[in-house]
């Protein structure tokens, strides 16, 4: 007899078995997926939308067929008709699992909505943006001179501004004449000054004076999230910024999972095309209405993103990134019309997309390498943009390295029995008593501690939900200070540890830092196969780092600079103990919040920077960790925590780690014995 369908929840990563028939938002609510829903399932909110999946799903083990949920019904119909399901969209209420299928629930139908924390870091950047306003004065049309308006306009330009020939394109030809007439032969232009593949040419045109501003947008598209700012091209200023989960994530979490659909599925670098395209188009609008303006005159944009992105936001399959040598389609920058892409903003509207670093290191590293300029630093500078796939650079003014390391997504919270994405009601920092072994916690959302008075009001709306990556990585790091984790990754047991959360699960043990169970909360635990999540994640970064550091020549770094929305949020000593980064003084170790977005936003606003990113992205040194044979080597040591070779003296300076080692099973903790000093 076979078994149950098996229904996998994306972006959770959430999975169980259901019998034939059971609503599918039946199946999430017993996963505790974060599913909305208000009207009961009676087909009425549409709160429970959800995007069904088809296909291979390697990552997943699993081939959804495309009857893997119910045929359209009635109650869809009806809703369809009249307020309109987005292509592809279903009803959780009223589809129901017929086989295996993998179900992805978008940020509008998620009750507790994502924080995507890539805000906009104060930088002072010179302002040579690529789209200017130009307010001139035309030449009235002579009965004696044949010359069209669009001449007569395009001298004056030249005349007044110095500006060169410039083109227009159609849409500019259709206003034209109107508003130089309504305008009085006074009209401001918007003019693109143009670049390698694009000459300059005029792209809107305004009656008289046009006090208004035109908008661009520098776009971080990441792997897990999609965050854009929006500024004003004439004083540089953002006006608005905002971010949405990246829709590809229910094709896989990681790269390398999407690239696999892509393979194993004819039409799957299509899909996932148009999937981020949409995405793309719903965060404009979102920003737009943010900023409370017409999205029309956004008329340039600049997109950073790592190479598997780069070539799936394009068009172009990620075929050959998924195995050696690793090749781009192309490595240089990109100058392309916005329409060409499928993208909604101003007509003419120009897009540019940073070069890539490498096949596996790509425009988003370069968009770090020219916020951080590691290259122009006098100190050894590492900068780690710390992410689903990490980029990592390391440098000074004698050289720059760089190099990518595959951490995977736990440090978004997934892979872990009680993860989740950053969202209120998520824990995100954690302390542990070094006597009592027991925890306090706080959550986003609120600033109290968990034990403060107050703590229960000031979550009432929120709840406690899940633990996220900021969250997950200082209990993991708390637990090894505390004597509950050995340096191996061994949870101890209560006896061995002396606290009283922990508890026998399976052959192993795990740790409780929450039970909401009273009051129909959830039970949030830390188990051994969390421990070993992050150890993985976090070896695969400092295994980068010690790689590029072996390239260079030393045993050291004198800075170092966490990049990326994740990286802001991450303790500097939390990171030391898990020996996720290299050992220095806390005091060296800055965060640079995201400093992909940096980059994007000063390539968008000083044309100059983009053909310096140009020159230094030639002279990178690009590591494949892929085929460097000692990258494995590094990989076992970082397993430990910190490190089962590299010393970490200054850490164990500023706190020293017990030095405990728990056998399972036996019930008995281990201490190491000090070596015997010599007698001679």
């Amino acid at each position: 007899m076979s078994s149950d369908p098996l229904v996998i929840f994306t972006p959770s990563g959430k999975r169980g078995r259901f019998p034939v028939g059971t609503p599918v938002l039946t199946a999430a609510r017993q996963l505790g997926v974060d599913l909305d829903s208000v009207c009961g399932g009676r087909g009425i909110c549409s709160k429970c939308q959800i995007t069904p999946s088809y296909g291979e799903f390697s990552k997943h083990g699993v081939t959804v067929a495309p009857d893997a949920l119910s045929e359209w019904n009635s109650v869809e119909e009806r809703y369809d008709t009249i307020r309109g399901l987005k292509k592809g969209r279903r009803l959780g209420c009223q589809a129901t699992v017929q086989s295996d299928i993998v179900i992805d629930v978008p940020a509008e139908s998620q009750v507790h909505k994502q924080v995507v924390r890539k805000r906009a870091e104060a930088r002072d950047i010179v302002m040579n943006p690529s789209t200017r306003l130009y307010y001139v004065e035309v030449a009235e049309p002579d009965m004696h001179d044949p010359s069209g308006d669009l001449e007569r306009l395009v001298d004056a330009l030249r005349r007044e501004w110095e500006l060169p020939q410039l083109e227009a394109d159609l849409g500019v030809l259709r206003t034209l004449q109107p508003a130089l007439r309504k305008g009085e032969w006074k009209v401001t232009v918007a003019v693109h000054l143009g670049d390698d593949s694009y000459s300059p040419r005029i792209i809107n045109i305004w009656p008289g004076y046009y006090e208004g501003a035109i908008y661009g947008l520098a776009i971080d598209l990441g792997s897990t999230t999609i965050a854009g700012h929006l500024c004003d091209l004439r004083t540089g200023e953002v006006v608005a910024s905002s971010g949405i989960m990246n829709p590809q994530i229910r094709f896989g979490e990681d790269l390398m999972s999407r690239v696999s659909y892509g393979m194993m599925n004819p039409t799957g670098s299509d899909e996932m095309t148009a999937a981020v395209r949409e995405g793309m188009n719903t965060l404009f609008v979102q920003i737009a209405q943010e900023a409370d303006i017409d999205r029309t005159l956004i008329v340039d944009a600049v997109f950073v993103c790592n190479p598997v992105m780069h070539h799936l936001f394009l068009g172009i399959d990620a075929y050959e990134l998924g195995q050696a040598p690793f090749a781009l389609a192309t490595s240089d920058s990109l100058s392309l019309r916005a329409v060409d892409l499928d993208l909604k903003l101003h007509p003419a509207a120009r897009v540019y997309i940073l070069p890539c670093i490498a096949g596996h290191v790509g425009a988003d590293a370069a968009a770090v390498a020219l916020s951080e300029a590691p290259g122009k630093s006098e100190d050894l500078m590492l900068v780690v943009d710390v992410g689903t796939n990490a980029e990592i650079l390391l440098g000074n003014r004698q050289k720059v390295l760089a190099c990518s390391s595959p951490t995977g997504p736990a440090f978004e919270g997934a892979q872990i029995s009680s993860g989740q994405r950053a969202a209120p009601g998520a824990i995100e920092h954690v302390e542990i008593d070094p006597i009592t072994k027991l925890p306090r916690f706080k959550v986003i959302g609120s600033d109290l501690w968990s034990d403060e008075a107050g703590f229960d009001a000031a979550i009432a709306q929120t709840g406690i939900t899940g633990i996220c990556g900021s969250g997950i990585i200082e209990v993991v790091a708390e637990m090894r200070m505390a004597g509950i984790v050995d340096a191996p990754g061994l949870i101890g047991s209560a006896e061995q540890t002396g606290s009283p959360n922990c508890f026998a699960d399976g052959r192993t043990n795990s740790y409780l830092l929450f039970d909401g169970t009273e009051n129909d909360g959830p039970k949030i635990t830390v188990t051994n196969n969390d421990v070993r999540q992050i150890q993985m994640a976090k070896a695969a970064l400092y295994s980068g780092a010690r790689l590029l550091m072996d390239k260079f020549g030393v045993d050291h770094v004198d800075r170092v600079i966490l990049a990326g929305a994740f990286g802001a949020h991450i303790s500097p000593k939390h990171a030391m103990v898990l020996g996720m980064i290299p050992d220095v003084p806390l005091d060296k170790v800055t965060s640079a919040g995201n400093a992909a977005g940096t980059g994007a936003r000063i390539a968008l606003l000083n044309t100059d920077a983009r053909r310096e990113i140009e020159e230094t992205v030639r002279q990178i040194h690009k590591i494949e960790t892929a085929i460097e044979p000692c990258f494995q080597e590094h990989f076992v040591n970082a397993s430990a925590m910190p490190n089962a070779v590299d010393p970490f003296e200054i850490l164990r300076s500023i706190a020293p780690l017990p030095d405990v080692k728990f056998n399972e099973g036996s019930g008995q903790t281990r201490r190491r014995r000090k070596r015997p000093t010599s007698t001679s």
